[in-house]
């Protein structure tokens, strides 16, 4: 595929069936109005393409949590090209001015695949992560260190937006660049998706982290690029990153990301939870998702060789995509 617009095709040329298809439109108005843009892509040609509430193919949005899906693949990159060593070393390792308790021995064994599943320990309790008191800190990485490791124990799933964060500050730390420039140069610019300008923080309040003013890449105090929220990204960017992760890390006959780390990264597990990906085997059909507040989504299915991609405005409980989806793309499609 050419790293210029992408070839679109009717969707009955690709055994979408047509008829679902358009009940889409009319469903996304009723039922899932904060949606802004939706992109439908089957064996890598466009098969639907809508915008809402003014918005356009060349408007940025902020997909909240599918970063952490963005960051997953960065640290697929560091590893394969040398810069981090493998998904099994410390995380400690990167940060050797931080010295832990003498007491504190579980948070000495906690790897970056720990933090890619979300299976290592915090203090607080599941889904009430206080993620308001580390954006007050200075020095966010030392706030996260200082939970990591605290109360239950390795290998327990808990989201953390935090830890997505201290792999964001591993990637600068092992190459020297904020993920933002890693991203642009070996993930993005490849690709041909919009490389992500900088925009410096005048201050860190709700709106220029998580609101209104978000715009490029979100970084903390001390320029590291939000690890688990805050990139912006077209709907049509949103697709190519999944239909990356489809053809096993290849575009355009060049390999970006190692073949078997996307293997790896979207392996089933009793979490239901990869590196950093959303994993789902309903209806017999096996997918995997970025997803983010507010119904921002990237949604891979690979035996139908599908992508949808969805940007949305933040609403509290928005509605799971995946019964759009399913109803009015995958079910009804042909093989």
């Amino acid at each position: 595929m050419q790293n210029n617009d992408w070839p679109t095709a009717v969707p009955t040329a690709l055994g979408i069936d047509a008829e679902k298809l358009s009940e889409l439109d009319p469903k996304i108005k009723s039922e899932y109005s904060n949606i802004n843009g939706i992109v439908v892509v089957r064996n890598g040609y466009i098969a639907y393409e809508r915008y809402y509430h003014g918005y356009g193919p060349k408007d940025t949005h902020h997909v909240a949590s599918v970063t952490k899906s963005i960051m997953s693949a960065l640290i697929g990159i560091a590893i394969d090209t040398g810069y981090i060593k493998h998904v099994d070393q410390k995380v400690l390792d990167f940060f050797p001015e931080y010295i832990p308790h003498p007491a504190d021995k579980q948070k000495r064994d906690i790897t970056i695949r720990h933090l890619l599943t979300m299976t290592a320990p915090y203090p607080f309790e599941d889904w009430h992560e206080p993620l308001d008191k580390m954006c007050m800190q200075a020095d966010w990485i030392t706030y996260t260190l200082d939970m990591l490791g605290q109360g239950g124990t390795i290998g327990t799933f808990k989201y953390s937006t935090a830890g997505a964060h201290l792999l964001s500050a591993i990637i600068t730390r092992s190459t020297g660049k904020s993920a933002r420039e890693f991203a642009n140069e070996h993930l993005f610019k490849p690709l041909g998706m919009k490389e992500i300008p900088y925009y410096e923080m005048k201050s860190f309040g709700f709106d220029d982290l998580f609101g209104k003013h978000v715009r490029g890449w979100v970084n903390d105090p001390d320029g590291n690029s939000t690890g688990g929220w805050g990139l912006t990204l077209t709907p049509r960017d949103m697709a190519r990153f999944g239909y990356l992760y489809l053809n096993h890390g290849t575009w355009n006959n060049q390999q970006i990301i190692p073949r078997s780390w996307i293997g790896e990264s979207t392996a089933m597990n009793p979490n239901n939870y990869g590196y950093l990906w959303w994993l789902r085997d309903e209806d017999g059909v096996f997918s995997y998702s970025a997803l983010g507040d507010g119904g921002n989504v990237i949604c891979c299915v690979p035996e139908k060789d599908l992508v949808v991609a969805i940007a949305s405005e933040f609403t509290m409980n928005a509605r799971d995509r995946w019964q759009l989806f399913k109803e009015c793309i995958v079910l009804p499609m042909k093989d």
